[in-house]
């Protein structure tokens, strides 16, 4: 289930807050499953405003607009992330996930203000619906099952410097790395997992009496 952020900014920032305690609840052995994991290159080149490859664009946004937009998909992932990813608990991206919201409050509570002016402006009294249904398609874009090592590995570097990222300047990050983000959700095995080729046998004759004429196979039992 994701996180939803409600009507108000307010909750945004502080109902959207993923409790640390459901890490503590994954198993220890959950950190096993990156031990033997050989990550793959995911990186792409810096996003334009607007990229649908990477975000649901916006029709007649302006450029403030379309920053938002993109600061809000690179939250958005790092949301989805922070609730599909405890399953190894060293990832810790709901810990920093958490940090994002306050050290980048300031920048993300004025990409949802931007974000709630456009869809005003082009949805008039239906704006709020048109904001919870790109919000919730935004979501479900970044749900994987296929993808998910892949997925969360890229999600907890991105996240870690996010953490670390200079206050007010996020839209640098999600032009740096969004494209990333977004190549992360396509399944790729283990770049150092063994290639198995599979052959095809060809197939047995019958061996039903009707086929046999002592040690010979009947001609109308052979295949072909």
């Amino acid at each position: 289930m994701i996180i939803s952020f409600g009507r108000r900014i307010a909750s945004v920032l502080t109902a959207g807050f993923v409790s640390a305690g459901l890490l503590s609840s994954a198993p220890a052995a959950a950190n096993t499953g990156y031990l033997f994991w050989s990550p793959h290159d995911f990186s792409g080149k810096p996003v334009k405003d607007n990229d649908p490859s990477v975000v649901l664009p916006l029709a007649g946004a302006t450029p403030a607009e379309q920053r938002a937009n993109l600061v809000w998909t690179l939250r958005s992932g790092l949301n989805v992330a922070a609730l599909q990813c405890q399953f190894s608990p060293i990832l810790e991206t709901a810990h920093s996930y958490n940090e994002i919201l306050a050290t980048h409050k300031r920048e993300l509570a004025s990409a949802y203000t931007l974000l709630g002016g456009y869809f005003r402006r082009t949805g008039g009294r239906f704006g709020q619906v048109k904001f919870d249904q790109h919000s919730t398609q935004t979501y479900n874009h970044f749900s994987t099952m296929q993808a998910q090592l892949g997925f969360c590995d890229t999600a907890a570097s991105i996240g870690h410097e996010a953490m670390i990222h200079p206050r007010g300047s996020l839209f640098t990050l999600a032009e740096k790395r969004m494209q990333e983000f977004r190549n992360s959700l396509v399944p790729v095995k283990d770049i150092l997992a063994p290639q198995v080729k599979l052959t095809s046998e060809p197939p047995l004759p019958p061996f039903n009496s009707e086929c046999w004429d002592k040690n010979r196979l009947s001609r109308k039992c052979q295949a072909g």
